[in-house]
């Protein structure tokens, strides 16, 4: 039988991970730490793919040149490459966009693609659309198993956005309301650094917004 690797770390597409029955004639092979994707450990399994959802690190080039390597992006590549694509969407209100399924090559985000599917950003917290995201990445993989798709070249003009740091996660003064709704959502999902505003030797971190009646309401913790 042959093997699917699925190389991530972040909760929501090991979760989906769990539940995902792969293609017929395929068995699913979990990888979830750096350390653990190494050569050595593909070589003892042979996969057809290695997939790798919301992969942080750069791929050796040993592993991508033996094997398909297959990443997503939300954004419509080659617009949007880099760090933090879905925060540097947001914030610049950008909604409506793609969830990108591209072969990994040399450079970052800038392999041919395999699939490209619409992706909507408008509502909800980064939480939650990541786990929307995990659900169509494993939907796209379905359908690359089964038909075996030729990656095509990205067409377009290129724009890299770079990683966002923890100090970028302060809420900038004069927001409108739905740019202040769309910056404490844009950072609410485990592992990123929540929305914070500091004064008066306090550091307040925001989460949970909704934007209702005119107002942006939102849970906080305060710290001194």
């Amino acid at each position: 039988m042959a093997v699917i690797v699925v190389a991530t770390h972040r909760p929501w597409h090991i979760e989906r991970f769990n539940t995902w029955d792969p293609p017929d004639g395929f068995e699913k092979v979990l990888i979830s730490s750096r350390e653990d994707l190494a050569s050595g450990t593909l070589r003892a399994c042979d996969p057809r793919y290695v997939f790798l959802p919301h992969w942080s690190w750069m791929i050796p080039r040993e592993i991508y040149q033996a094997y398909d390597c297959v990443m997503f992006h939300p954004g419509d590549l080659p617009y949007g490459r880099g760090g933090s694509p879905l925060q540097n969407l947001i914030v610049r209100g950008i909604y409506h966009t793609r969830l990108a399924a591209f072969k990994v090559v040399g450079e970052v985000d800038a392999g041919p693609i395999y699939l490209k599917r619409p992706l909507d950003l408008s509502w909800g917290s980064a939480g939650e659309i990541f786990r929307k995201i995990a659900e169509m990445t494993f939907e796209m993989i379905d359908e690359i198993v089964r038909t075996n798709p030729a990656p095509q070249p990205q067409v377009g003009e290129s724009v890299v956005w770079q990683r966002r740091t923890p100090q970028e996660s302060r809420i900038p003064p004069r927001l409108e309301l739905r740019q202040l709704y769309d910056f404490i959502r844009m950072l609410d999902a485990e592992g990123y650094p929540n929305a914070f505003v500091e004064g008066s030797g306090y550091r307040i971190e925001l989460r949970n917004a909704r934007l209702e009646a005119g107002r942006v309401l939102a849970e906080c913790t305060v710290m001194s």
